[in-house]
């Protein structure tokens, strides 16, 4: 019996399939295209894509066959760039993850029909057991199917019982999409374990930046950041990113990367005020020597040298540079922050000391200074002995070293190192910034208490210097209590307050124990108000007049006393 139409119209399918693939497999090599290995880094990556894109940009080569070339290698490195689409083209040859095959021919054996493809090992389908695999040279994979077998009644399978069409096109496809399971070729298994990804990394990361991230993460909080502002149909974003990525692994730690599509987020471009015509556009966010960020646009060449420039001439400059030979911290600075003064040889400020400044520009003062010998006075005072060195000079004037010889392996690690020192440093200054707040609170209430009117301070209390003196008199220690609490109120209603009771003030207070004090009582009152427990005495020493209120002291009558 012949092979029933429909499955012939099925094997049509299978093959016509292998075909395309066939076809798909004369598709570029992105690995040539850029002329790196398969184990490139994207260090590597990036420098090939980098010096290819410049050759070929059609702005700078007008050659014949120039456009069509540059848009290969930036296919190219769109694939190679990103890890999923590289490793999916290393495992099938396609970045999408759909297997294709190179070089594959058709045949037959022993009742098979075949198809041999790319891979690094040989695979088969048998009807009973599915895909098998068996040890192959170079890049091959067969693929075989059996039209043997009895194809049965009109519903027969021409392909052996075992036959699934949905595990031919998993295979071929690269999932189950007709239904079939997925069978895991060896050829796929053994490569995605070779850790390949950790082959490719060390590469500078540019963020995909949205409003959100933008107001969390860049806006004011001290971090220098480029942004490259694009749409999908930008001309150059490609070759900027390459730049980009390679500054930004230059400067890593001082300098973080991010990228805007501007069709995605058109409110955060319009709120910058970055417009796009038919190229992207480059920016750097810093803070050079103001405390908020801004943009400023890149306009140079499109080469790592001339950006790096741009970038560190844009990185914070909140460290003033001091010669170490006159230095001396200053004492009185406005607002009482810390200080801090950084140390090394360098000719210049320090990048990463550039860098640190941004982020503690508004919390410390910054210095910083090139020493050859640690020799000088202040150094060895604070026992530096080592270079680079950092000191510091608290809020209450205490000078110390917060560490020397610092070890700077890379600028990211030196930047992590000095932010550790500075918070450290930050928090001993806050606890001693509570320390004496709480003293002069202390002391404060300690000035602003209600004296105590005694035969000795009578002079200098109620004497002829004061207009008018209010005498709160108590008889037991609650009517003291209540009495000083109306008058310390009153008090600070007054504009001359802290003058009451030393410098000819016109108006003072003060509290007087009837008990103690019955003979000064008595000279407004032979009584001495034995009888009060709490009274007010407004007493004028100029003209030897005074006013009394002897009832329940309220702030209000108290008040009324002093007008």
């Amino acid at each position: 019996m012949g092979i029933p139409f429909r499955w012939l119209l099925v094997a049509l399918v299978v093959l016509s399939s292998v075909a395309l693939h066939v076809a798909a497999a004369k598709s570029i090599d992105p690995y040539k295209v850029l002329g790196v290995d398969k184990n490139a880094s994207q260090r590597d990556i990036q420098k090939a894509f980098h010096k290819l894109s410049l050759k070929y940009h059609p702005d700078k080569n007008k050659g014949k066959g120039a456009q069509e070339k540059f848009e290969e290698i930036n296919n190219a490195y769109e694939i190679l760039s990103d890890e999923e689409k590289r490793k999916n083209y290393d495992l099938y040859g396609d970045e999408k993850g759909n297997p294709a095959f190179s070089g594959g021919n058709f045949g037959n054996r022993e009742g098979y029909t075949y198809f041999t493809g790319g891979g690094p090992k040989t695979s088969y389908f048998t009807s009973g057991d599915g895909w098998k695999t068996m040890g192959g040279q170079g890049n091959t994979k067969t693929f075989s199917f059996s039209f043997g077998g009895n194809p049965g009644a009109s519903g027969g399978n021409p392909f052996g019982g075992g036959f699934d069409l949905g595990d031919v096109f998993s295979n071929l496809f690269g999932g189950g999409s007709m239904g079939g399971s997925q069978h895991g070729g060896s050829a796929g298994s053994a490569r995605a374990n070779t850790g390949t990804s950790s082959q490719h990394s060390g590469t500078a990361k540019i963020q995909d930046v949205t409003t959100q991230i933008f107001s969390k993460e860049i806006s004011d909080q001290g971090i220098t950041w480029l942004l490259l502002f694009y749409t999908p149909q930008s001309k150059g974003q490609f070759v900027l990113e390459s730049v980009m990525q390679d500054v930004v692994h230059s400067l890593d730690g001082a300098l973080r990367a991010g990228k805007v599509n501007c069709d995605n987020e058109k409110s955060l471009c319009k709120k910058v005020g970055v417009s796009l015509g038919k190229s992207a556009r480059l920016f750097i966010y810093s803070y050079t020597t103001t405390e908020k960020g801004s943009l400023h646009e890149y306009s140079g060449e499109h080469d790592a040298k001339s950006l790096k420039t741009f970038c560190q001439e844009h990185l914070p400059r909140f460290s003033k540079r001091v010669d170490i030979g006159q230095f001396s911290f200053p004492p009185n600075v406005l607002p009482n922050l810390p200080q801090v003064l950084f140390l090394s040889s360098k000719k210049d400020t320090p990048v990463m000391w550039h860098a640190i400044s941004g982020i503690f520009r508004n919390r410390l003062i910054f210095y910083d200074a090139e020493v050859h010998d640690v020799s000088h006075p202040l150094l060895k005072s604070l026992g530096v002995k080592n270079l680079p060195a950092l000191i510091g000079r608290t809020v209450n004037g205490e000078e110390l070293l917060l560490k020397d010889g610092i070890s700077v392996k890379d600028l990211r690690s030196g930047i992590r190192e000095l932010k550790t020192l500075l918070e450290s440093f930050e928090k001993k200054n806050k606890k001693l910034a509570s320390n004496q707040a709480n003293k002069k609170s202390s002391s404060q209430r300690e000035e602003n208490k209600v004296p105590l009117l005694t035969a000795s301070s009578v002079e200098e209390i109620c004497g002829e210097k004061t207009s008018v003196c209010i005498i709160g008199v108590f008889g037991s220690t609650k009517a003291k209590g209540k009495l000083e609490a109306v008058l310390s109120e009153i008090s600070k209603k007054t504009l001359i307050r802290g003058q009451n009771y030393n410098s000819g003030s016109a108006l003072s207070y003060a509290l007087l124990d009837k008990n103690k004090q019955s003979a000064f009582l008595s000279s407004f009152d032979k009584s001495g108000f034995k009888s009060s427990d709490e009274l007010l005495i407004a007493y004028k020493p100029r003209r030897g007049r005074f006013a009394l209120y002897n009832d329940e002291v309220t702030l209000e009558e108290a008040e009324r006393l002093c007008t």
